[in-house]
């Protein structure tokens, strides 16, 4: 790449890809003299106003420019998606499961339905880990600290996010252990999946005289069931991915993000599915993804998720552009909306053809947005939830962590993918298509497994009263 680079020839500011005099690596400079009040323009969209007058070759940032969002804009719906080309072919090795889903993973997941027995589920993880064999790929504890003291629509929250958990395809098999006397109580739980004819087993640690003993002869069960499993080749149309930035610089709008988004129009071209979320890091581009909605109807349910979401942050007091965060201003980020346009990048050019709330399964095959925080956790949690085998998750600054399916880092830039090798599975920076679709490919045919992929995480996004 160039030293510098400008986007859109409709930009008044460009990016300097490596350090210049004053300005950081992946920050802005300004292309021509810019007045106090004055829009500044990036991929062609206004990102903020000048705050005072800048020269031409100034550094552009948090120190002369401000948000321009507006809290209460009027959303219209003008169709623009490009329209891709449906393919032929395009296969990966997987687990077929009765039900008609195709897992990444031979998993088997321990869920606990209230904090109260996380050591059990961590200590049945460590029993059954010992007893692995044949395919089986882990054994996991997915804990959490909530199931009880929250009310209303918190309480229906989990329990639906812990069903979704276990209806991932990555789910060999799952055991859900609840205590007996918590608000997200075992029974609604059981009464929901038992009929999907899954393999999943329930019980109450208050009900049983040894809890890890009882637990430990379920899951002893679940191996044999499972350790004999075999992947076998399916087509891409079964395929979901979770599209996730964070720790997001300057660079992330630039290299990983549209590089995310090419292999997201490519997996939509081949019939498979993609989920956009982080939906606060939406604001301020979200009339570009209304514009991309395949019908009146989901146009009207994206502007809602966009409205009530906003207003869930102005009912507390807070304004809609409360980010970026400080790592996302020390990589080049000045505003919400500059943020926003990168973001949303990693849908592609295609149409969006579902609106999904939190911890909804996917239905639909093409692009789906999901109604989830920002929060890298919850976020990616949130996607897994909703049906995606993995996820594709862009950072220009780095992140240890993985949600309950495989999280592939993707790097903005060169530094970060050699600095922190350990974390980094793929150095975007290149703009290598073929060689980061080639790597997903190898990684849910199991040839390849993420760096994080030993660790399984979860987080719950409340958003209500705890007792």
């Amino acid at each position: 790449m160039e030293n510098k680079v400008i986007i859109n020839k409709a930009d008044n500011v460009g990016v300097c890809l490596v350090a210049s005099g004053d300005i950081p690596a992946g920050h802005k400079y300004a292309l021509c003299d810019i007045k106090k009040g004055e829009t500044i323009i990036k991929y062609g969209q206004i990102i903020g106003r000048a705050t005072k007058d800048i020269v031409k070759g100034d550094w552009v940032h948090t120190h002369n420019v401000k948000s321009h969002l507006d809290e209460t804009p009027v959303y219209s719906y003008n169709y623009s998606a490009n329209e891709i080309e449906k393919k032929a072919g395009g296969t990966f090795k997987g687990y077929k499961r009765p039900y008609g889903g195709v897992g990444i993973r031979n998993e088997i997941y321990i869920i606990p339905t209230v904090g109260c027995v996380n050591n059990v589920c961590m200590r049945l993880e460590k029993e059954a880990r010992k007893l692995m064999r044949g395919s089986i790929d882990g054994i996991y504890a997915l804990t959490h600290q909530f199931g009880c003291s929250q009310l209303g629509q918190d309480n229906e929250n989990i329990k639906n996010l812990i069903c979704s958990m276990a209806l991932n395809p990555n789910a060999s098999a799952v055991l859900i252990v609840g205590l007996g006397c918590e608000n997200n109580g075992l029974e609604p739980i059981k009464n929901y999946l038992e009929p999907m004819g899954r393999k999943i087993a329930f019980f109450n640690c208050q009900e049983v005289e040894n809890d890890v003993e009882y637990g430990l002869e379920i899951l002893k069960g679940f191996i044999d069931d499972c350790a004999d499993l075999k992947r076998e080749e399916v087509s891409l149309d079964k395929l979901c991915i979770g599209l996730k930035c964070g720790g997001s610089d300057g660079y992330s709008g630039l290299t990983a993000n549209p590089l995310v988004g090419r292999i997201t129009d490519r997996l939509i071209s081949l019939g498979g599915s993609a989920i956009l979320t982080e939906v606060p890091e939406m604001f301020g581009a979200e009339q570009l993804l209304m514009n991309k909605c395949e019908s009146q109807e989901v146009f009207e349910n994206y502007r809602k998720m966009i409205e009530d979401f906003k207003k869930y942050y102005t009912d507390q007091g807070f304004p809609v552009y409360e980010n970026p965060s400080p790592g996302n201003k020390k990589g080049g980020i000045t505003t919400l909306e500059e943020k926003s346009l990168g973001c949303v990048e990693k849908a592609g050019t295609t149409k969006v053809v579902d609106v999904l709330g939190y911890a909804e399964m996917v239905k639909k095959c093409g692009v789906n947005v999901l109604n989830a925080p920002g929060n890298d956790l919850i976020a990616a949690t949130a996607l897994a939830a909703s049906g995606c085998q993995i996820v594709l998750f862009t950072t220009g600054r780095g992140t240890p962590f993985s949600t309950f399916v495989p999280t592939m880092k993707i790097s903005t830039n060169d530094n970060l993918a050699s600095f922190k090798n350990n974390w980094i599975d793929f150095n975007a920076y290149g703009m290598d298509e073929d060689a980061l679709f080639d790597l997903l490919i190898k990684t849910v045919n199991g040839e390849y497994l993420c760096k994080s992929e030993d660790i399984r995480e979860i987080a719950f996004y409340k958003t209500g009263v705890t007792l």
